[in-house]
């Protein structure tokens, strides 16, 4: 669990695998803008690439909700 709280780790996948390949624009940036077109022509493997590549900045904002949203210790 301490892996998935690890901000290094986090930013690390966000800049490498989540944006990779890097030229001409992002991987995850084309996809999503594909996605928003209505994403005529989208196969299952194109889904899984969203997955894979979005993954990373998930764990980001599980990890910003985390540490803004104040937990209830008794």
């Amino acid at each position: 669990m301490e892996l998935l709280n690890n901000w290094r780790i986090i930013l690390l996948l966000c800049l490498t695998l989540g944006l990779a390949p890097f030229f001409p624009e992002p991987h995850i940036w084309g996809k999503l803008k594909w996605i928003a077109g209505g994403a005529v022509g989208m196969q299952a493997a194109d889904w899984f690439d969203v997955l894979l590549h979005g993954f990373p900045f998930i764990l980001l904002l599980r990890l910003l909700i985390i540490k803004l949203i104040p937990s209830k210790k008794n």
